[in-house]
């Protein structure tokens, strides 16, 4: 099965996560860090997560799964070890059209979490459609490797000449050239090195031969 790649924007909505354990508590925790408001389901947690529900960093109902608990989900994640749960809470969110992820039973999700590799705002994703996550698990090593923590400031720094070009420059047709050529491949291979202010130069200068000064 083909998957759709996208990134969604979770902020403030309301994301469910049904069961208790350790496999529940990294899906809570990856919702968390991106802003999402955690509903979690369960009659037992471990003790992470009854750690997050007495800082109130999320909503918990110690009862076992209803219908009525989908009411306003943005997804859905089902992490418990019941099959005949997980098959009914996946057909009750088909019938309701909610994103749905059974954990590792790919046949009954509507959508996958790939892996990931995080530097700020630039996100790398890696999926295999569910058929190896091994495989997914070794290329996001890799990618951790290739692309360290230096990223996360060359990407905001990349961000805001990218912001300092559309509001200097009025030509569409310079601008755009500009843009496109902000970044290369030697400037990509100076930020792996660490090189992070003689990439910068690099980008700045293509700027600066516009002609025009910040």
């Amino acid at each position: 099965m083909k998957h759709y790649p996208l990134f969604l924007d979770i902020k403030n909505k309301k994301c469910l996560v049904i069961g208790g354990g350790s496999v529940a508590e990294r899906k809570v925790k990856n919702l968390l860090a991106y802003d999402a408001k955690v509903y979690i389901i369960s009659t037992k947690l471990n003790n992470a997560l009854q750690e997050l529900v007495a800082d109130g960093k999320v909503c918990y109902r110690g009862t076992n799964y209803h219908t009525a608990e989908l009411d306003d989900a943005c997804l859905v994640f089902c992490a418990t070890n019941n099959h005949a749960v997980n098959s009914a809470i996946a057909k009750d969110c088909a019938q309701k059209n909610i994103p749905v992820n059974v954990v590792d039973k790919p046949s009954l999700c509507t959508f996958i979490v790939p892996s990931t590799v995080v530097r700020g705002d630039l996100q790398l994703a890696i999926s295999t459609g569910g058929k190896s996550p091994a495989l997914a698990k070794v290329l996001r090593k890799k990618l951790e490797a290739d692309f360290g923590p230096q990223f996360k400031e060359f990407i905001d720094y990349i961000g805001n000449m990218r912001n300092l070009v559309i509001n200097n420059i009025e030509d569409l047709e310079q601008r755009s050239y500009i843009l496109k050529n902000l970044v290369d491949n030697l400037t990509i291979d100076l930020v792996k090195q660490g090189d992070i202010e003689q990439a910068k130069e690099r980008v700045k200068s293509v700027y600066y031969h516009s002609g025009l000064k910040s």
